[in-house]
């Protein structure tokens, strides 16, 4: 059965860091986009950074660029999420994502497959 499974949520002051995991069921992640994507309480969902498995290339949100760093463990079929300095505006349920393709747009609207989801939170 194919899935993404999120893990390593919580809650964190602000500066704090967190690493978010997403594990995948299936070797064929090994070669399609993997993304991880944030929906606030009230707001749309929008991307965060998404990386092209075959290759590892990577994309960030102008937002999270230069705190946040995407990874991949092909090996564990895994996709990691470091989260660094984190900010009160970063609270939202974050959640993985796959598709299908070469192109790994920082935009939740192609993504077909989603996991359930790790809710983050960061006081001030």
């Amino acid at each position: 059965q194919e899935y993404l499974m999120e893990s390593g949520g919580g809650s964190v002051q602000a500066g704090g860091s967190l690493r978010l995991v997403c594990a995948t069921s299936g070797r064929k992640y090994s070669s399609m986009c993997l993304g991880w994507f944030r929906q606030a309480p009230g707001k749309e969902r929008e991307g965060v950074a998404t990386i092209y498995s075959p290759d590892g290339s990577t994309y960030y949100a102008d937002s999270v660029k230069g705190r946040f760093t995407i990874s991949q463990d092909n090996a564990k079929n895994t996709v990691y999420l470091q989260m660094n300095s984190l900010k009160p505006e970063d609270t939202a349920m974050y959640l993985c994502a796959a598709r299908w393709g070469w192109d790994c747009p920082v935009d939740p609207s192609p993504y077909t497959t989603w996991g359930q989801g790790t809710q983050v939170s960061v006081s001030s």
